[in-house]
């Protein structure tokens, strides 16, 4: 009895290690993206108020990175790269939204959108993952306010 229950242990902590993960990986693909987002769309940008609040948003993201690899640190793990075909799918997407408008209404618009898909990614990570550590979930929660205040910011340029 007493095995069984040491093995119910083990299996639960690889499977919370496995979530933990799981939620790191997804976090630092976003927060990546929304670093390649700022930085392709950088020199679009020739309003001085919206290129200082992406630039706060830069370093926000990067610290969000910085976050995860120090969880990745714990588990002797580093996280996945993003694949190539999706850097370059947003990137062609970027130069393509805006290829015609370069407003800044149009880009604000642009980056609410990908928060707004980042919001809704961060919330279903959190209610399916109800057993992974504080500190993990902590940085999505994070993660997923920064978001929310990146889409107010963006609110005064539309």
């Amino acid at each position: 009895m007493e095995k069984q229950n040491k093995d119910e242990i083990e299996k639960q902590d690889g499977k919370d290690q496995n979530i933990d993960l799981t939620i790191l990986n997804e976090t630092a693909k976003a927060a990546k993206m929304g670093l390649e987002s700022i930085h392709y769309l950088e020199e679009k940008i020739s309003n001085p108020k919206m290129k200082k609040q992406l630039s706060d948003q830069y370093t926000d993201y990067s610290q969000i990175v910085d976050r995860v690899n120090e969880q990745f640190k714990q588990y002797g793990e580093i996280p996945d790269p993003a694949p190539i075909k999706t850097k370059m799918m947003s990137y062609m997407g970027i130069q393509m939204n805006t290829m015609t408008d370069q407003s800044p209404s149009h880009i604000a618009e642009l980056l609410m959108q990908g928060n707004y898909m980042g919001i809704i990614e961060c919330q279903k990570l959190l209610n399916h993952n109800p057993y992974a550590k504080e500190e993990v979930k902590n940085i999505l929660t994070d993660f997923q306010k920064l978001q929310e205040n990146n889409i107010q910011t963006m609110k005064e340029f539309l």
